[in-house]
């Protein structure tokens, strides 16, 4: 259990780990096993996050002279999902062939189509689970060996039919999932108390602009690709209208929107709580904006096929239509301004995972030049 607390709206609220950090763990921890032929009853690892865990080996069992097999619990923290208490195991085999080689077993995932950050016919382990994987298993892995790890959740298949891998095209599994290694407590009012804390800071300091991002990937963009200081960027979940109306509250002046497509199309039709439990419509409104631009019935058909915007911008790229990313940035905008009755000058900035950088809103490149 991982007894680390923060307080949010007076509450002691607890963190917890990621699915992605279970499979690193048991990974390690099987493959120390079967390079010592011992038993390993705790294992530490490194998250992105930059915390160590020290995560409790569950069923260890070294099966012979080159393998063995573990389990971790998940542990969501104060902010339990479906995942919860669920046992992430790794088989690992160690080889002669000096190659790290990752494989789903049993309950996760595969994924049949295209448009996530895994391709098609892999198993459902994103990009930051397989890098801690390979990293932990690098710590103790001997020059001259390899190994073959598989990933094996053996209650995945039932329970990735409550969730909405079936509907990605994510099928006999769950997925294995994290940025950061930590799940991060996060009920809906006490994450807006915390929130509106970070305005009161800002005004203590006289800032009068900010950046908002829904999560980390627009965080490291907003650093990486326009080099903005990160005291200005405020990680703002799914809470785009509410964030708005701090902004107004607190007389922030100027607010730069940078975000995945997927988040900020919703922004650009009038949503401004983007959790796709309250509105998931971004097909339709991709599909209606392509049809003001004279995109043909076919193209719109491809576009409500896509089970991502990732995916429905290779159709989009495909027949020529780029020009709605700047429709697209101009209306959320737009949007951004008439909520906030005029209040804010709000730029927005769209990207992609593959392509990068989808569009620079007018408005934002102006914003822009004031964190220069």
């Amino acid at each position: 259990m991982l007894k680390k607390y923060v307080f949010k709206d007076g509450k002691k609220m607890r963190y917890g780990y990621t699915t992605g950090s279970c499979a690193a763990a048991s990974s390690k921890a099987a493959a120390l096993m079967a390079l010592k032929g011992e038993i390993v009853s705790e294992i530490e690892i490194d998250t992105p996050k930059g915390w160590k865990l020290n995560l409790e080996i569950i069923n260890p069992e070294v099966l012979d002279n080159s393998s063995a097999i573990c389990y971790v619990k998940k542990d969501g923290g104060d902010d339990p999902d479906i995942t919860n208490g669920i046992l992430i195991g790794a088989k690992v085999k160690i080889t002669n062939t000096p190659e790290i080689i990752i494989k789903g077993g049993k309950g996760v995932g595969i994924v049949t189509k295209p448009g996530l950050c895994v391709p098609v016919g892999s198993p459902a382990i994103n990009p930051v689970p397989l890098k801690m994987i390979r990293n932990e298993i690098k710590k103790i892995l001997p020059k001259n060996k390899g190994v073959e790890v598989t990933i094996i959740v053996p209650e995945g298949e039932k329970i990735a039919r409550k969730t909405f891998n079936p509907k990605l095209g994510i099928l006999n599994g769950i997925s294995i999932l994290g940025t950061s290694g930590i799940v991060e407590p996060m009920s809906d009012e006490a994450f807006k108390e915390s929130l509106a804390l970070e305005f009161k800071i800002l005004k203590q300091k006289g800032i009068d602009k900010v950046v908002l991002v829904p999560g980390n990937y627009g965080e490291e963009k907003a650093l990486k690709s326009f080099g903005i200081e990160k005291k200005y960027i405020i990680k703002i979940s799914n809470f785009v209208g509410f964030m708005l109306d701090k902004c107004v509250e607190f007389n922030v002046k100027k607010v730069l929107l940078i975000g995945h497509i997927g988040k900020l199309v919703k922004v650009s039709a009038g949503i401004f709580n983007t959790h796709s439990k309250i509105a998931d419509a971004r097909n339709e409104i991709i599909g209606a904006n392509l049809a003001l631009l004279g995109a043909p019935s076919e193209v719109i058909k491809e576009i409500f096929d896509c089970i991502t915007t990732e995916a429905a911008i290779k159709v989009i790229e495909r027949y020529g239509y780029q020009s709605i990313y700047e429709v697209l940035c101009k209306k959320a905008e737009e949007r951004c301004i008439n909520y906030s009755y005029g209040e804010l000058e709000v730029g927005v900035i769209m990207f992609s995972m593959e392509k990068g950088v989808l569009y620079v809103g007018n408005n934002a490149k102006r914003i822009l030049e004031e964190f220069r």
